[in-house]
């Protein structure tokens, strides 16, 4: 049988190290399915929603590097876009083909038509559209070499009717180059960058996501300058473990400790960050930045220099330039200070809540213990979030996705379906809320028909539990934010997994261990308190404001009820807000 496009396309993703495409078939896609199980060497990920297919796609690219999703004509490509703006905000090389109409059709408004130039155009590094075999396989190239060396979404459109046309013969290479170049600044810069270091005293240093490779020279770098180190929450795993100077993560999830250590130093050394959260950043301190995308310096703060450079080489090259500081009053304070905060933290896991109303972070602090060393864990935007962020420490080993630049809801657990096989024979726990689990339901059935063996936390706390604080500090009353929910349990098992609803603080220790010796996947519901608060790193005025207007307007609307409930759930946080 003669090569066909769809062929092709295939042989090329096998080479480029793609292992499956998650996808549902259908129309414009058939001559591509029928072509990955010709090859034999990839695999077709049947999932119910193409939205669970680019977020899995995202997932295992994050873990392995490079994955593909795929989506039909119109609808079904559509059905991507979430899922691949959260893959580019989060660096994910994606390869997404978005199969399309035939080419005659063109212009004419056929059914299912749309734009995909136009259409993703905003969600990628490389859009492109193959009208005739001959394209495709140079098209096809520059899609994956966009995607791995630029860190984001390539799309390349596929009309159904070239799919099975023969393939044209290879113009140019279709070899995937996986160079790792060092970068760092001049010599020049770094005596600059080392000169500004060593003429300054109190120093902190923040990292983001790309100084995860970097993690001893971080280490070594902060004992130097006997600095303490802060981080964003995508950095935690990889900045947090064996490190005696952290302080903590900052940002809407983080606490005080990293927030007061940025805010009073002298100079704040920012690494591979593109920390988004401008309010959270110093205005009064000299700043320095290190990033592989020049792009992004400066772009959150205002520098005093501006440096591009991989984090790991740069720092490699600037060590021996820095001298040690003897000095380490500064950093005692901060270390003290993370102590008093992480105390501050104890109280909701020494408190485990009560029936039907169990401490969220009680549930986080016993999932931190009872997890592998190298876990992975995937979480919901919103509260799953904050109790992820505070609890779940990193250990080397373990990972965390999230959305946590494009903050999508329901992301845990197609993030998860990604993980899972991307990493088999590796621990996969999602955090779940029961808002995000509602919107995706269908793909738990993707989770059992691959026999994927995924703990499913739910934290059903009844509620869209961040709305519900941001309408707070806000100063109004909460509407349309409870939630009428299912019982998740018996859904898990008319589904084919296994279902536990944990009600009483006192069985939540017992019934995760039961869930993690589990083979295969598992669904484990949790009431937690819907009245549980989250606050801040800095508290302040007009939060403040806010939330006790907030409060006034509920006991004159009459929901004494529900205002005596957030009293009795947060009483440390509201002695933090009182004093």
């Amino acid at each position: 049988m003669k090569k066909n496009v769809s062929d092709q396309l295939v042989e090329t993703l096998v080479e480029a190290g793609i292992q499956r495409i998650y996808a549902v078939t259908g129309d414009s896609l058939n001559h591509l399915n029928a072509a990955v199980y010709r090859n034999g060497n990839i695999k077709w990920i049947h999932i119910r929603h193409e939205e669970t297919a680019a977020f899995a796609a995202g997932a295992e690219a994050q873990l392995n590097g490079f994955a593909c999703c795929a989506g039909s004509s119109g609808p079904g490509h559509v059905h991507l876009i979430n899922g691949l703006y959260d893959a580019h905000h989060s660096s994910a090389s994606v390869l997404a083909i978005a199969s399309t109409i035939p080419t005659k059709e063109f212009g004419t408004g056929y059914f299912q038509e749309t734009n995909t130039i136009k259409l993703f155009d905003d969600c990628s590094c490389y859009n492109q559209l193959a009208s005739t075999p001959e394209q495709l396989p140079r098209m096809l190239q520059a899609a994956i070499q966009h995607a791995i060396h630029k860190k984001g979404v390539a799309v390349v459109g596929l009309p159904g009717d070239i799919t099975n046309l023969p393939a044209a013969p290879v113009e140019t290479t279709t070899m995937l180059f996986r160079n790792c170049p060092i970068v760092r600044p001049s010599e020049n810069e770094l005596l600059q960058l080392a000169g500004l270091i060593n003429s300054c005293k109190k120093i902190a240093i923040f990292c983001g996501l790309g100084a995860a490779k970097a993690h001893d020279e971080i280490v070594q770098l902060a004992g130097k300058l006997k600095a303490p180190v802060a981080y964003s929450y995508k950095a935690k795993m990889a900045i947090q473990f064996e490190n005696p100077y952290e302080v903590g993560l900052t940002g809407l999830l983080g606490i005080p400790s990293a927030y007061h250590s940025m805010h009073e130093c002298e100079l704040l050394v920012l690494l591979g960050t593109d920390f988004p959260y401008t309010p959270f950043m110093p205005v009064k301190n000299k700043i320095v930045q290190i990033d592989i995308k020049p792009e992004n310096l400066g772009r959150r703060a205002k520098l005093d220099l501006g440096l591009c450079g991989d984090v790991k080489d740069t720092l490699q090259a600037l060590l021996p330039m820095i001298e040690m500081k003897e000095n380490s009053k500064f950093l005692h304070q901060q270390l003290e200070l993370y102590k008093v905060v992480k105390k501050k933290l104890r109280p909701y896991v020494e408190n485990p809540g009560k029936p039907n109303a169990i401490h969220p972070e009680f549930v986080a602090s016993v999932i931190n213990e009872l997890a592998d060393k190298n876990a992975i864990f995937t979480v919901d935007t919103g509260m799953c979030c904050v109790w992820a962020a505070r609890y779940i420490d990193g250990t080397g080993g373990r990972k965390m996705l999230g959305s946590f630049n494009h903050g999508s809801m329901a992301n845990a657990m197609p993030q998860a379906i990604g993980a899972a096989l991307a990493c088999p024979g590796k621990q996969v726990i999602a955090f779940c809320g029961d808002g995000g689990l509602s919107m995706m339901m269908g793909d738990l059935m993707t989770i059992v028909q691959y026999k994927l063996p995924v703990k499913i936390i739910v934290f059903n706390n009844r509620s869209l539990g961040m709305v519900k604080l941001e309408m707070q500090v806000a100063g109004i009353p909460d509407r349309e934010t409870d939630m009428l929910d299912p019982d998740f349990t018996k859904i898990a098992e008319a589904m084919g997994i296994p279902g536990i609803t944990i009600r009483d603080p006192e069985d939540v220790k017992p019934e995760l261990e039961k869930a993690f010796k589990q083979e295969g996947p598992i669904l484990v519901t949790i009431q937690t308190d819907p009245n549980a608060l989250a606050m801040p790193p800095k508290l302040e005025f007009n939060q403040m404001k806010g939330f006790s207007l907030y409060m006034g307007k509920m006991m004159l609307s009459g929901r004494m009820d529900e205002v005596a409930k957030i009293i009795s759930s947060n009483y440390k946080h509201l002695g933090e807000i009182l004093s």
